[in-house]
């Protein structure tokens, strides 16, 4: 919102004769007793023009002009901030812009024309999706919703492995059990998956197919079975969360090569060779990231010929290079932290633009029940899963409980706090609040005969100058700006933060501001209030993903 006084300040110092080649900041006090908005300008021109901030500051004031009904007060505060007031007019006069554009409020420009990829859960289908995996899920979602609202062109895109050791484990698992259910005695490795969905898959291949698969080796069968399977699963779950992929790419195509070609992770080998950063040690071959500084090198082809993560990474990476994409999002979990940084070393090494790169790691998850953490494992067959939490608190909390708390913290999902009908609830506070707007609204086309769709009566929101009421109002100003900042730090965070202090703003207004009592006009005007709170409290949920109950 304070983008209007960037031009001002400029002329100011132009017209004063005040050189500089500083930035102007302008930010928003924490306390409101030091003004809308403040530059600190004058202290950081001060020095190149050998003058006193202070005395500065009272200069540039002088040569500032305004629009009337605009400022009410600027004062020089501090060593020489400068602080503006806004007239209460003003911010009520430009609240009428957020009923006017409706959902379209807060939406930017800066992508257009551009493409995005998000990459986010990425789970290997090898068995239900776990809590842990449903945060990065959730984050990844916000982020392409954030990016959606500026304009991008945004593919939603999920890694799909079906390549590499662990598949190998699974179809492993499963023909394992199926060997059960044909009556061999197994003495089951505890290096395999043990959760009960093996047995079932193997099961249903028994009763499919009898003993006929008894003697057969390949696991392929097995594998695929069980990669069907769980993969239907994750997207039920993910379903169940308003999660959703636009592409899914399948790891082993990194791994074959077509029409004769090398397999792009060969490619990846054969460029880092020219480079001269492979070399070939104990059986392995390796990225030589000592020539970066670093204490080790890195493996890519361990000495059985499997890659490790590294390698597929890398290739996959280029092909989002190939595609287009002018910004590329990976939501990753905090087990990538120690791979990644080489992921990138080694495009950028190939010569990509690794900026156009930006990596989200979310942290680990444990789950309070009764006050107890809950430490679970997936491989033992006990993980804590997706589904069982969204069946326990339901999907908006367990959307809004994974990023009320920034991606880089660890997140203690608390399910008691989730199930309570309270305001100690986030979900429940927010969700009560928009409630009670739905309601007041209702009463007030019943009672008043107000017509919250006649946007000729907008301009009644300018009789509004209470602190609760102008408060509420320069809040929701914010909103823009937030999204932009969301987007920005890749933390959904800030809008959870943000929309729960609108509704601490405008649970304080209903107290303190009779509304339906209230003179016609100045009851028409709060219900306008009312109504532009709701409306961005409906715009961000929508990019939380979270409902907009209207009655509770």
């Amino acid at each position: 919102m304070h983008e209007f006084l960037l031009p001002l300040i400029q002329k100011a110092l132009l017209s004063a004769g005040i050189i500089t080649d500083k930035p102007i900041q302008i930010e928003q006090p924490a306390d409101k007793k030091f003004g809308d908005f403040s530059t600190n300008i004058a202290l950081l021109a001060a020095k190149e023009c050998r003058r006193n901030p202070r005395e500065l500051a009272q200069e540039i004031i002088q040569h500032l002009t305004f629009q009337p009904d605009t400022i009410a007060k600027i004062e020089v505060a501090g060593a020489g901030f400068i602080n503006f007031y806004l007239a209460p007019i003003f911010i009520m006069r430009s609240v009428e812009m957020v009923l006017d554009n409706g959902g379209g409020y807060g939406k930017g420009s800066m992508g257009n024309g551009k493409k995005a990829l998000v990459e986010y859960v990425s789970a290997n289908p090898t068995g239900p999706l776990t809590i842990g995996r449903g945060r990065g899920g959730v984050l990844g979602d916000c982020i392409a919703n954030l990016l959606e609202t500026q304009g991008y062109q945004v593919t939603r895109e999920y890694y799909f492995n079906d390549a590499g050791r662990q598949m190998q484990i699974l179809g492993e698992s499963v023909r394992l059990r199926y060997l059960e259910c044909c009556g061999e005695a197994i003495d089951f490795p505890a290096t395999h998956y043990q959760g009960e969905y093996i047995g079932e898959i193997a099961e249903t291949l028994y009763a499919e197919h009898g003993k006929e698969l008894l003697e057969m080796m390949d696991i392929s069968l097995f594998k695929k079975s069980a990669e069907t399977t769980i993969f239907a699963s994750i997207r039920q779950t993910l379903d169940r969360l308003q999660i959703r992929h636009d592409s899914f790419f399948n790891e082993h195509k990194l791994y074959t090569a077509e029409d004769g070609d090398y397999s792009a992770n060969q490619k990846v080998i054969n460029a880092l060779r020219e480079k001269d950063f492979i070399v070939e040690y104990d059986g392995a071959t390796w990225f030589q990231t000592t020539r970066l500084g670093q204490e080790k090198d890195k493996v890519l082809i361990k000495s059985s010929g499997e890659p490790s993560y590294r390698l597929p990474d890398i290739a996959y990476h280029i092909t989002k290079f190939e595609r287009g994409f002018d910004m590329m999002v990976n939501v990753f979990g905090a087990d990538h932290i120690d791979e990644y940084p080489d992921v990138l070393e080694a495009l950028k090494i190939l010569g990509y633009n690794t900026e156009r790169i930006n990596i989200a790691i979310n942290q680990f998850v444990t789950t309070t029940v009764d006050g107890q953490t809950i430490k679970m494992s997936t491989r033992k067959g006990n993980a804590d899963l997706l589904d069982d939490l969204i069946d326990d608190v339901g999907a908006d909390a367990t959307r809004l409980f994974f990023i009320m708390r920034g991606k880089d913290s660890h997140l203690n999902f608390d399910v008691d706090l989730a199930k309570k009908q309270s305001k100690e609830n986030p979900v429940f506070y927010l969700h009560y609040a928009h409630a009670r707007i739905c309601s007041l609204l209702r009463m007030g086309i019943q009672e008043t005969g107000f017509d919250p769709t006649s946007s000729k009566e907008h301009q009644l929101l300018r009789l509004l100058s209470s602190p609760a009421e102008v408060q509420l109002g320069f809040a929701l100003l914010n909103f823009p700006d937030m999204v932009k900042t969301s987007l920005r730090m890749l933390e959904p965070q800030k809008m959870v933060e943000y929309l729960h202090s609108l509704a601490e703003l405008f649970h304080r207004f209903y107290q303190e501001c009779p509304i339906l009592k209230a003179e016609a006009d100045i009851c028409k005007a709060r219900l306008f209030l009312s109504a532009a709170t709701r409306q961005i409290l409906r715009n961000g949920f929508r990019i939380l993903g979270v409902s907009a109950p209207e009655s509770m």
